[in-house]
């Protein structure tokens, strides 16, 4: 099984995450865009799936935090990696997507303040 970098295991969570809130955010975001219609009511189908998406966010989440704070970073010298600059903005990156997606994932329980 192939290894996933932190920007891979982002992404993967980024995914889970999307999934995970296809149910609820998808109907808001295409009436949004002026797309209607009575299938709109069927993306509903995918709730019963959201507690896995979320576990599998949690579990990419996790190993892009790993690879980031817990794991020694081994760069040769000279390559882009030994900057340290570089490893500060995967993990700002890493803090500004989790929000993002921490958000996304809460849209269920917050969309009853809205409407």
């Amino acid at each position: 099984m192939a290894q996933l970098t932190g920007k891979g295991s982002l992404i993967a969570g980024v995914l889970a995450a999307l999934g995970a809130s296809v149910c609820c955010v998808g109907p808001l975001v295409l009436l949004a865009l002026g797309v209607s219609g009575t299938w709109i009511g069927n993306l509903t189908a995918m709730e019963p799936y959201r507690p896995l998406f979320i576990g599998l966010t949690v579990v990419f989440f996790g190993a892009a935090f790993r690879k980031l704070y817990l794991m020694p970073q081994v760069c040769a010298a000279g390559t882009p990696c030994a900057d340290p600059r570089t490893r500060s903005r995967q993990r700002l990156t890493f803090w500004i997507v989790a929000v993002l997606v921490l958000g996304l994932l809460a849209v269920p329980w917050l969309a009853p303040l809205f409407y």
